[in-house]
Parts: structure tokens; sequence; C-alpha cells
């Protein structure tokens, strides 16, 4: 589940926050119980003498079996003294105990050494709520996504019908190892739209995606490269762009064109296809446009190896101002 370091680390700083705010206050309510009832802070403490001498009789030998006995019997004895006084005072057991989020894991975010399942919807959320910082994602849905305006044009109505119901499919039937896709098309056909519709599904799904324009990783990339003092250590841009489940580089073309930027997005394309990971691109640029801009071995990889969907019609934009969207 390719959520990305930034992701993990503060999903697990949430977790720790929690964990050590419940274990606070079932120590100070702890606390509270022993200043009404000094007599319970003393059984407590005999518990704890009581185990270690059983702890201890077990490592001494000798008649362990006579003595671990009489130990258990004091430790049960001791036990229901100490829920006594509770009860006296109106406590049960559980009121001094920590109330964790998550009683499976105690808030650790790990259970007998696999991730929880807490810590994996904790990242989900959080990689929704990122994502959606960024991008109308709640808009941005297959629900939403009309094809009235494409009504006046009957070749592209059945051309995006297609491409929708082909964003569909993907979406409900998506994996780690999917297809990787290319919408090419015209400015305002909906490429955006769908690539959202398809990241929030994948999300519901429990895979991490990582969305962004390729002006906004050409800006991370760049970022990173003059920042890092060593230029063989991985990146955090670089890290999320190769780790996540589903990468979606939106507007490939129209950020600032270099040499390094080129070579870095080519790296992460070749990369992500010799992983099987899957990556969906959205561009303006026809495929001799991509070879021109980037490189022949550039274009070849998406001529060869992504699914295409080309997106035509009128710019939807445009309509929604000219006319009011049909009913």
């Amino acid at each position: 589940m390719g959520y990305g370091k930034k992701i993990y680390e503060e999903a697990r700083g949430q977790l720790e926050l929690s964990r050590r705010k419940a274990e606070e206050l079932a120590a100070s309510q702890t606390e509270a119980f022993y200043q009404k009832c000094p007599e319970a802070r003393k059984v407590k403490e005999e518990m704890g003498a009581n185990a270690a001498r059983a702890a201890k009789a077990v490592l001494h030998g000798g008649n362990v079996r006579a003595e671990i006995e009489k130990l258990r019997d004091r430790g049960l004895a001791l036990q229901a003294e100490y829920e006594s006084l509770l009860a006296r005072h109106g406590y049960t057991p559980g009121d001094l105990q920590p109330r964790y989020a998550c009683p499976l894991c105690q808030d650790t975010g790990v259970v007998d050494g696999r991730m929880c399942a807490c810590l994996k919807q904790l990242q989900r959320a959080m990689a929704y709520e990122s994502l959606s910082m960024n991008a109308p994602l709640e808009k941005s849905t297959f629900e939403s996504f009309s094809l009235d305006y494409y009504r006046d044009d009957p070749r592209a109505l059945h051309q995006m019908q297609n491409v929708l119901e082909a964003c569909q499919r993907y979406a409900a039937n998506f994996r780690s190892d999917s297809p990787s896709l290319l919408f090419k098309g015209a400015t305002g056909l909906g490429k955006t739209h769908l690539s959202l519709a398809i990241a929030g599904k994948v999300l519901e799904k429990g895979y991490g995606v990582l969305y962004g324009s390729a002006q906004t990783f050409a800006v991370a990339l760049e970022r990173e490269r003059f920042d890092r003092p060593d230029p063989d250590t991985p990146t955090d841009a670089n890290s999320q762009l190769m780790s996540c489940d589903l990468l979606i580089l939106d507007d490939l073309g129209t950020e600032f064109p270099s040499q390094y930027v080129n070579a870095a997005l080519y790296h992460v394309v070749n990369s992500r296809l010799l992983a099987a990971k899957p990556t969906l691109i959205s561009t303006n640029l026809n495929m001799q446009e991509l070879e021109n801009r980037y490189s022949d071995r550039f274009a070849s990889r998406l001529a060869g190896f992504y699914g295409m969907l080309e997106f035509i019609g009128h710019d939807v934009r445009i309509e929604k101002r000219r006319r009011p969207r049909p009913q």
C-alpha cells in the first residue's frame, strides 16, 4: 500500500499521540483513585512484588510447582482485594486501563508483526484528505461526469461514452499491477475529471494514490535535486513517485522543460513500468509532440506499454459557460 513515507510517518505519529494520551489519562485516573484509597496502591505494589517472586521461583528451581501454586493463590487473593477496593470507590478495572482508539494493536499500528487495519485506514483517510486539498476530489466523480455536453456531436458522444466506461472498469478492477493509461486530448475534455474519479475509487479500495500536475512534480524534483547534500540519496518526492500504488501525472507537457526534468520523468515512467506499477498520464500533446519534447525512448514507452484513451469534442468548460447543463 504505497501512500508514501510522509503520510506513513504522519499516521504513525497520530497513533503514537493517541496511545500516549490514552496512557497518560489512565495514569491520571489511577493516581486519583490512589489518592482516594491509599490502601489500593499498597495492594497493587504487593501484586507486583508477588509476580516478581513467581518469576524468581521459576528461575531458582527447587519445588517450583508448590511455590508457584502458593504465589498464584496469593496473586488471586490480591486481585480480588484490589477489585473490591475499586468497586467500593465506584470504579471498575476497565476505568483505570488505557482506552486505546484501536484495542487490537493498542495504537501501535502493528499486530503480530504486521500493519494493523487501523494504520491502513488512517493512511487512506489522510491520503484522501491530502489529495482533496490539491484537487476537487469530491466534485470529480464518475457520477458528476456529464455526457450531455457532447450530444451535439454524435462521434464525440460515442467516443466519450466509451472513455467513461473504460475508466469506470479500470477503477472497479484496479489492482497494484493494473496497466498504465495515457489520456490524450485537447484542453477541457475531462481528462483531469476522470483521472480524479479513478483516484477516488482507487483510494476507496485501499490503495495509495499520488496525484499531481507535471509542473508540481517537476518543481519538487528540481528542488530536492539542489537541496539534498548527497546526490545518491533517494529523495522523498522521488520515493513517493516510485512507491505509490497509482501515480497520476496530470498535464504532461505543461511543465517548464529542462534536461533534468525530462530525464527524471523518463526515469519515473520507465522504473514504474519495470516494477509493474500503474501510472496514469494525461497530456494535450500528440505522440509526435511527446517525442519531440522528451525523447523517442519516452514516447515509445507510452506508445508500447500504455493503454491509450482519446478524448475528443469541444472544450466542456466553454460549453458550461455558454449554456447550462441540460436536464
